[in-house]
């Protein structure tokens, strides 16, 4: 696999984690005026993956801001770790694209998860 498509899968997993923790991305934009961009990657490629390979993506927050979450993640094939890293995320205003604080809701549950 390309190694950038980790970047990718990475994407997808943040984006389902904060579904799952009753924040959608789609709703945040239109009913808040928000959106998360990537402000900083860091990854570190251990083994490759691939064609058809099933891969299990973790998202763990290390850092909630008050405009800003650092999330550790890692890439699994079974027990096998190919890739991990940190990314920080900013919110921005969907119009404007200028830094913004998060909703208090969303940075109390971003608090209560981080390490």
């Amino acid at each position: 696999m390309f190694y950038a498509n980790y970047l990718k899968f990475f994407e997808r997993a943040r984006t389902e984690w904060l579904r799952h923790l009753g924040f959608g991305q789609e709703a945040l934009k239109n009913e808040q005026r928000m959106m998360f961009v990537v402000t900083h990657t860091e990854l570190r490629y251990l083994a490759p993956a691939r064609l058809d390979d099933l891969l299990h993506v973790t998202v763990r927050p290390q850092a909630a801001g008050r405009a800003s979450l650092v999330v550790h993640q890692q890439a699994w094939r079974g027990d096998v770790l190919l890739t991990e890293g940190s990314i920080r995320i900013g919110c921005v205003d969907a119009d404007t694209f200028r830094p913004r604080r998060m909703p208090d809701e969303l940075i109390n549950t971003l608090q209560t998860h981080a390490a």
